[in-house]
């Protein structure tokens, strides 16, 4: 047998894995966004709509009010992510007592299953017993409706996830600062570098390639995020303003049972979170060959 033949018997089984879990799903998810099935309509079997689903998807205002609020969502939450991670990585990096301890407990809300931590931050939200306004009124302030507005429910979904995502690319920030070499630091010492200096000059620019995987990862972990929204707000309240795209895609398929409609709107996230990631990685590129 040839080297290629070898290496094509060797890449079948994995080919058929991705076929199975990736290709096969995204065809039938297109073919289904095609398609009437719902509730009503699948007894006797869907019928083929063609591109009516998305029509009427693009004709309802309700998809721009969750598109604005679930790029909010992603923009808000990723630019904490990375501010928060590389700040406690820079200080992490530094030699102090108690630092391996710190590291393990700042890895803490990221090794909580996301479910458990959810459920905890919303019963943490509670307007009368949560410890959120019981804090608040310790230092004399009024008790906030976490839960029970639109802007305070997105907030609480909010603070959420920053806690529980800054561990991700503190970790990965802590990785890459660890990789520069000390040669590099020392030589701005002697020549006079200050801080500021070392971290636009030498710090950011080594960074960079390492953080902007992650940073992609984390848009598209963000932008796909149901479970933070779905649980801290009890399934997108108040009367459904809290939503994202990916929530109410849940939603509408597991609720109304709405599968063609829902389907389309998945096939919608897929193109969207398909762009963003191109010009993240493309921003990328740009960095790197400093264009």
């Amino acid at each position: 047998m040839s080297r290629r033949g070898a290496i094509a018997l060797f890449l079948i089984p994995s080919a058929l894995v991705m076929g199975l879990i990736v290709l096969w799903p995204f065809v039938y998810n297109l073919w289904l966004s095609m398609t009437n099935l719902g509730l009503y309509t699948i007894k006797d079997g869907p019928d083929f709509v063609g591109f009516a689903q998305y029509l009427r998807l693009f004709g309802e205002p309700d998809l721009y009010e969750y598109l604005l609020r679930t790029l909010i969502w992603t923009g808000i939450n990723v630019v904490f992510h990375v501010v928060i991670g590389v700040g406690l990585a820079l200080a992490l990096n530094q030699k102090f007592t108690g630092r391996a301890f710190y590291r393990g407990l700042l890895i803490l809300p990221w090794a909580l299953p996301q479910y458990i931590a959810a459920l905890s931050w919303r019963g943490m939200f509670n307007f009368e017993y949560g410890q959120i306004n019981l804090l608040l009124g310790s230092i004399g302030m009024d008790p906030v409706p976490w839960l029970s507005t639109e802007v305070g429910a997105f907030a609480a979904a909010l603070i959420t996830n920053i806690w529980l995502g800054f561990p991700f690319m503190m970790v990965v920030a802590l990785g890459g600062l660890q990789s520069i070499p000390k040669e590099m630091y020392e030589a701005a010492d002697i020549d006079g570098a200050g801080s500021w200096w070392r971290l636009r000059h030498i710090t950011i620019p080594l960074l960079r390639p390492v953080m902007m995987p992650a940073i992609v990862l984390g848009t598209i972990w963000t932008f796909n995020n149901l479970n933070v929204i779905w649980l801290v707000t009890n399934h997108g309240e108040p009367a459904d303003s809290s939503h994202i795209l990916v929530t109410y895609v849940y939603k509408a398929a597991f609720v109304y049972y709405r599968y063609g409609y829902a389907a389309a709107f998945g096939v919608l996230i897929f193109l969207i979170l398909l762009v963003l990631t191109w010009m993240n990685y493309r921003q990328a590129d740009k960095s790197a060959y400093g264009a």
